[in-house]
């Protein structure tokens, strides 16, 4: 296989600004090499296994997982970052973490959580992220979280572009304004290409993969989707040029091919920026103002009409909202029964809280809650329902 040369505006491991805590440098990975290895082993990224994106993890063995999503961000991030000569480890630890800070049950859960957390700060599922691999993973003995390095630290809070515009602070997150009073994270600038492109290649994963699982659950069909700009032309090709193959092959070539056009797309779009902005360093690419990866127009036409369809047809499809209305009262539930009587919490979270109802117990039964798997967070909710 050929070595690929990184681009200028990369990010080199070796000029890494380090991690918070100092530790000897491994002899035989690079720091973000390094970075991935301790998402990998850590207790979020296995409990990902266990917390669905739509559907809820008992409704069927083939539907997505964070954790199957989060393999297959991986995959399209790496292919990019390769053909943009960017360093791939980066791409891929950030496309391994961004939905470590995910609740059990989706978006549904996180709804929930949030409209629980309003009067304590709110939740946010990246600030969450934060907060796992900063804090809450326990693996070191000399420091909470994983001591992850600056950029992969960055790139999390960052992905989707700068969090302070034009001077002026929005909403921070609780997590990420708490530790960024100790830690500069650069709000005000956008993060490497490496994190741009793990944020591009979550929504073609998550776009193409909730139209697979769709039609696996039959919540739509092939010709509900013909009129659609490009998807509908893939599907119609495929079974034209392969007209009796089972239904799930024609699902599997269109979404195959769909990523690679949308991948494709990406690559030029990103190529053409690259060549007006010229940058230098990734310093450079932080100071734009404008997200370096992305897109055509067209390709953004494409994607708005596939989300409106998917919303229509899928996220508001009476089986869908079935289980979402179910996962919205467990969590809300279980926010309850903790915030008011912490002494139902295990005796590690606990200690973490204070007062019943107040705000410091509220992020401490969030936090618990939020790792909290589908199947344990039905468990925890039909324990309290007994007692």
């Amino acid at each position: 296989m050929d070595i690929i040369e990184f681009a200028p505006y990369a990010s080199f491991p070796h000029l890494s600004r380090g991690r918070l805590h100092r530790e000897e440098e491994s002899p035989t990975r690079t720091s973000f090499q390094r970075d991935r290895d301790r998402i990998i082993h850590s207790t979020g990224f296995r409990r990902l296994e266990y917390k669905t994106q739509v559907f809820v993890n008992h409704e069927g063995d083939h539907y997505r997982t964070r954790l199957t999503h989060s393999l297959e961000v991986a995959q399209i991030a790496r292919s990019i970052a390769r053909s943009l000569h960017l360093n791939e480890d980066l791409s891929e630890v950030l496309a391994l973490a961004h939905d470590l800070g995910h609740t059990p049950f989706g978006h549904a859960g996180e709804h929930a959580l949030s409209k629980m957390m309003e009067d304590f700060g709110g939740f946010d599922h990246n600030a969450q992220s934060l907060a796992v691999v900063t804090r809450l993973e326990r693996c070191y003995p000399r420091f909470g979280g994983l001591n992850l390095t600056w950029e992969t630290l960055e790139g999390l809070v960052k992905h989707n572009g700068p969090l302070i515009m034009d001077g002026k602070r929005g909403f921070l997150p609780y997590h990420i304004k708490d530790f960024v009073r100790n830690y500069d994270l650069e709000l005000h600038t956008f993060a490497s290409a490496e994190a741009q492109v793990a944020a591009l290649a979550d929504d073609i994963a998550y776009n193409n993969h909730d139209i697979d699982d769709g039609l696996r659950a039959e919540l739509f069909e092939i010709k509900d989707m013909s009129e659609l700009p490009l998807v509908g032309r893939i599907f119609s090709s495929v079974e034209e040029e392969y007209p009796n193959i089972d239904t799930s092959l024609i699902i599997h070539e269109a979404v195959r091919r769909l990523i690679g056009d949308m991948v494709s797309d990406c690559l030029a779009e990103t190529e053409n920026r690259l060549k007006q902005s010229a940058p230098k360093t990734v310093t450079d690419i932080r100071n734009l103002n404008c997200p370096v990866v992305g897109i055509s127009g067209d390709m953004v036409d494409i994607d708005r009409s596939l989300k409106e369809f998917l919303f229509e047809n899928m996220y508001r499809h009476e089986k869908v909202n079935t289980m979402t209305r179910e996962a919205s009262k467990i969590v809300c539930r279980l926010f309850e029964e903790f915030i008011n009587d912490p002494t139902k919490l295990p005796k590690e979270w606990q200690a973490k809280s204070d007062i019943k109802g107040g705000e410091i117990t509220a992020r401490a039964v969030a936090d618990y809650i939020a790792g909290m798997t589908d199947r344990f967070a039905c468990l925890e909710h039909a324990k309290l329902i007994k007692t």
